[in-house]
């Protein structure tokens, strides 16, 4: 089972038009949707999509619009009732996948509900079928107005000191302070999930551009992750794929480019990807060529649609390692670097 906290939820409403956006001038859309939404819901409803069982932690009315998208999606969730109406965003996507999206604040949460919130997930995290524990627990996301940066870290700490040596997994896909949070008080998660901005962002190394266009230095910057304590690093890398960096090793994943509708919600599904592979005993470069099928599905798909198993192709996508072990404290060896095609 894995468990995926959204902290701060919403209904995303997707635009498509039929042709490109003109500021100022009115346009009719081609299509709209509306789905429950935010990062971890995201990854949920692509976990429950593919067959895996997930349960989406989050706040919000048994009413709310965005509980009654979970139940139409059969998608399994523990909620938290506040009372505020949970948020809206709005995605406009143009043919050629440019995507514009404009997100709004989310209710505040004040320390009463972030403590009930953690208690809930505490729970949720235990109720595996067979009684054991969920094997990841996603943090995923931005923070609602009265939520600390560090909260993340707060909630790795939470569910560890409750679970001991059985505590789940924890993977974190989050972007500006809470990312950067996210690390602080030796809370490094088992898996972080940036793209190429949020890399430089939280290292302080390179531009996105760079990290995009050089794997070798986007490596290094992952290397100081994983010397801070973090188990792996999962960087999607837009155009040039995604790597996968851990003590063992670095690994780059590629594919021929698809015909975009949507980007919104493409990271979420790679984190899905690899996860539901992972869960299923694939090693490590097999975790990624996953999460590299499943973001590329995603793209494919219109609105924040989420790809099922069967809609990816992982026979597309090519993956070699680029780097080997990196001597850590306590290590006593690295070898040198390889470019050996893995398939």
């Amino acid at each position: 089972m894995i468990v995926t906290l959204t902290v701060n939820p919403s209904l995303d409403r997707t635009v498509e038009l039929p042709g490109t956006l003109v500021r100022g001038a009115v346009q009719r859309a081609a299509a709209i949707s509306e789905d429950p939404g935010g990062k971890g819901v995201n990854v949920c409803r692509a976990l429950t999509a593919s067959g895996v069982q997930a349960i989406a932690v989050l706040p919000g009315r048994d009413n709310d619009p965005v509980m009654a998208g979970l139940r139409t999606a059969g998608v399994s969730y523990a909620n938290m009732p506040i009372a505020a109406t949970l948020r809206s965003n709005i995605t406009l996507t143009e043919p050629d996948g440019t995507t514009t999206k404009i997100n709004v604040p989310g209710p505040p949460l004040d320390a009463g509900e972030q403590e009930r919130l953690i208690n809930l997930l505490v729970a949720t995290c235990a109720a595996g079928e067979d009684g054991s524990p969920a094997a990841w627990l996603v943090l995923a996301g931005s923070l609602p107005p009265g939520a600390s940066p560090d909260f993340y870290a707060l909630v790795a700490h939470a569910v560890r000191q409750h679970f001991g040596d059985r505590a789940p997994r924890i993977a974190i896909d989050s972007s500006g302070p809470p990312l950067l949070g996210a690390l602080l008080h030796n809370a490094a998660p088992d898996l972080l999930k940036p793209n190429a901005e949020e890399l430089s962002e939280v290292t302080g190394i390179g531009t996105e551009g760079e990290l995009e266009g050089d794997p070798d230095l986007a490596v290094t910057a992952a290397r100081t992750l994983i010397a801070r304590g973090v188990g792996a690093v999962l960087a999607t890398l837009g155009p040039k794929g995604a790597l996968l960096v851990t003590a063992d090793g670095a690994w780059q994943a590629t594919r021929p480019p698809v015909e975009a509708r949507s980007t919104v919600g493409a990271g979420d599904s790679s984190l899905a990807g690899f996860l539901l592979a992972d869960v299923a005993g694939a090693p490590p470069r097999d975790c990624l060529r996953q999460a590299v099928a499943h973001g590329a599905a995603a793209a494919s798909l219109p609105g924040t649609t989420v790809p099922t198993l069967a809609q990816t192709d992982t026979g597309a996508v090519t993956v070699k390692e680029i780097a080997g072990p990196v001597a850590l404290p306590g290590a006593s060896s690295t070898r040198a670097a390889s470019t050996k095609e893995e398939d």
